[in-house]
């Protein structure tokens, strides 16, 4: 029997330790194992990143990240103008964009089921006999009217306040605080649109003049120390084109969502007729 000699491989005489291996997924997957469990699978990340875009939705995961509680209390806040948290410090430790944006809504739906219903009432008080007065009808044209006025109103004149004073150089005023100021400031008006279907003219006009007062109020209570730490004077006159545009929105929703009137009005005659 012959025998061939073999020689050893010298890279075998290295032992485990001279072993190597190389990872060809282009990640090495104990670098992933200090990330947390959603990251690691390839969904958002358990935490916000510090260096995430404003293009990114981890940029905006803070903004959102609020419990009911808190939305609740700083929602009715604003109805309390003697609440020590009246003003926007209620707003800290964080302001936040998901109340503002269920606020407003749920504020365009209201005004929309709301005035809705209050059509149909009044179509049924102005010809009781006939059963089809008592159909409740929608009308479609009145939601996309709400959409464009309550988020160009909520979201528009906030962004564009923020812009005019960053141009102008008042303040530290983030664009957040901005939007969560007048989104929660627009709360008042849910509570109203309900109340606005009692078919009774007076009665919708004195509650659209409350929820005015109440809003403007708020609003001016907090824009108005921002303005006043302009070195320019005239700057605090702004807060008079903000009661302006108060006004005509609080203006808007009376007579473009609740101007519904049976034949034989019910109580005092409408002062607009």
């Amino acid at each position: 029997m012959a025998y061939v000699a073999i020689d050893a491989d010298e890279r075998m005489e290295e032992g485990p330790e001279g072993l190597q291996f190389q990872s060809f997924l282009g990640t090495d997957a104990r670098t992933t194992t200090n990330q947390g469990t959603n990251a690691s699978r390839g969904f958002i990340s358990d935490g916000p990143s510090k260096n995430a875009g404003f293009w990114t939705l981890d940029y905006y995961q803070p903004y959102f990240d609020v419990d009911t509680q808190t939305v609740l209390r700083r929602c009715y806040t604003t109805l309390l103008p003697r609440s020590p948290h009246y003003l926007s410090a209620h707003l800290t430790p964080s302001a936040d964009l998901y109340g503002p944006f269920w606020t407003l809504t749920t504020l365009i739906f209201a005004l929309f089921v709301c005035s809705s219903l209050a059509s149909s009432i009044a179509a049924y008080l102005s010809h009781p006999a006939d059963s089809s007065a008592a159909v409740l009808e929608y009308d479609f044209g009145l939601l996309s009217t709400a959409v464009g006025l309550v988020y160009a109103y909520g979201l528009g004149v906030p962004v564009l306040l923020w812009l005019a004073l960053r141009y102008l150089g008042v303040g530290e005023w983030s664009v957040v605080e901005a939007v969560a100021l007048w989104g929660y400031g627009q709360f008042v008006w849910i509570p109203v649109s309900i109340i606005c279907v009692i078919p009774v003219p007076i009665v919708r006009w004195v509650f659209v003049g409350i929820a005015f007062l109440m809003s403007g109020w708020y609003l001016a209570a907090n824009v108005y120390p921002i303005l006043a730490t302009a070195d320019a004077k005239p700057v605090r006159l702004i807060i008079i084109l903000l009661a302006a545009l108060h006004a005509g929105i609080a203006l808007c929703f009376k007579i473009l969502f609740f101007s519904y009137y049976v034949v034989k009005e019910v109580g005092p005659a409408d002062p607009l007729p």
